[in-house]
């Protein structure tokens, strides 16, 4: 049960600047004040009239003057109108609101979410959920723009056995901006054990692949999905081709140039990637996808994997298009710490530098990038730092995760992020 001290504080949060609740009260009140005027003359017209043989003189307090009736009746009816909303908050609005949260604190969220900066985020993988996670709090105005080129593990087995887009990457982003990361959410993200056929698959995976049946389409299946969750945000593909990422890497051993097919295979070879591409290479954006880096306030790449995570969405030509048309600033976030297998000993320059050359543009007008390099990475890592060779603006924040400085921190990351809009 709420204490006194909380359900105060619950009643002056419906009073938050820019809310919307208080022009409805006015309006409510200027309304109940039309009806008790209308009573009024009801009232008067019987009591001139001598219709009903009842002491209306003395139910009308005409005994008293005006100034004492209005102090009396505002005593009475004030907490009584008061104590009406407070009944309404909790037996009408409540039951449907998350736990340990009030109708209030949820609409004040959400108003302000709504009134929140338009960010379209694009990647895949981890990197992406970790700063949707963070962003979620800020604004609702969100669009992930997912790669689709992912074959590996639960999503790799729906694709060749069912014919669908790889759903993983998917459920992870709308798991990350769901409204409440609880029950539903765990269950999204609840993976199947043992060696058979649902051995390995999330129930998310599952889920989406089913309702891409139900729904008629992947992205209808998209949408259902994240009705489910109630999630800040849309998440959408950058295509809906069927596609497959390849990669030409130099093989470290022989010294002789490979072609790799496949996302999963990519980071397996020994060797230095030097170019990667998508087949077919001719591709359409999925529409929506465009139409959100055009109308967005900041367009954010990153972080993830260089090459199997951001490229894939920047070889997408009409992308690449709609990034060059938009207004909004393009920031690339250079992930903390080198990847093993795609970018062993690059600096920043060599990230963009990598971008720039797949894309043959020069997208990017700010490079997010960590200078908080304190704790220990795993043996196998090591910091991403600058080269001093940049012909662009590096904005520098410490974003890593405290217990694990390798990764990003979800609020430490959207803050920065936050902050270039103002920049």
């Amino acid at each position: 049960m709420a204490t006194p001290t909380k359900q105060s504080a619950e009643s002056i949060s419906w009073w938050t600047l820019g809310l919307g609740v208080k022009r409805w009260v006015v309006f409510a009140l200027f309304s109940l004040v039309l009806v008790a005027l209308a009573i009024a003359f009801i009232l008067v017209e019987i009591y001139q009239g001598g219709w009903l043989p009842l002491p209306i003189y003395a139910i009308s307090l005409n005994w008293l003057p005006r100034w004492q009736r209005a102090v009396m009746l505002s005593v009475i009816g004030v907490p009584i109108a008061l104590y009406s909303f407070y009944r309404i908050n909790q037996d009408v609005v409540q039951p449907f609101m998350p736990a340990d949260r009030s109708a209030a604190s949820v609409v004040v969220a959400h108003r302000r979410r709504n009134r929140g900066p338009k960010i379209v985020v694009m990647g895949g993988g981890t990197g992406m959920s970790t700063l949707l996670r963070g962003l979620k709090q800020y604004t609702s105005n969100i669009t992930a723009i997912v790669t689709v080129a992912d074959d590996g593990g639960s999503s790799g087995r729906l694709r060749r056995h069912m014919g669908v887009l790889p759903p993983g990457d998917f459920r992870n982003c709308i798991a990350a901006l769901a409204d409440d990361e609880a029950l539903t959410t765990q269950l999204f993200q609840y993976r199947f054990g043992g060696k058979d056929d649902i051995g390995g698959h999330s129930f998310g995976n599952l889920y989406i692949t089913a309702m891409s049946g139900v729904a008629g389409s992947f992205e209808n299946a998209l949408i259902e999905s994240s009705k489910v969750l109630a999630i800040q945000g849309k998440v959408i593909p950058s295509t809906l081709d069927n596609v497959t990422l390849c990669a030409e890497i130099r093989e470290t051993e022989t010294q002789r140039m490979i072609q790799v097919r496949g996302e999963s295979k990519i980071p397996n070879v020994d060797g230095k990637i030097k170019r990667v591409y998508l087949e077919p290479e001719q591709l359409s954006a999925y529409p929506t996808a465009v139409q959100a880096i055009l109308q967005a306030d900041i367009v954010v790449a990153g972080p993830g994997s260089l090459y199997t995570s951001i490229l894939p969405n920047l070889l997408v030509e009409e992308i690449v298009q709609a990034l060059e048309a938009t207004k909004a600033p393009v920031v690339y976030v250079c992930n903390v710490a080198s990847q093993p297998g795609e970018t062993d000993g690059y600096s920043i320059e060599q990230h963009v530098k990598v971008l720039e050359d797949h894309t043959k543009n020069d997208l990017f007008d700010r490079v997010l990038a960590n200078d908080a390099q304190t704790g220990a990475l795993p043996d196998n890592l090591e910091w991403i730092k600058t080269d001093g060779k940049n012909t662009y603006q590096i904005a520098y924040h410490d974003v890593i995760d405290d217990d694990q400085p390798w990764r990003h921190s979800s609020e430490k990351l959207a803050e920065a992020v936050i902050s270039l809009l103002s920049a």
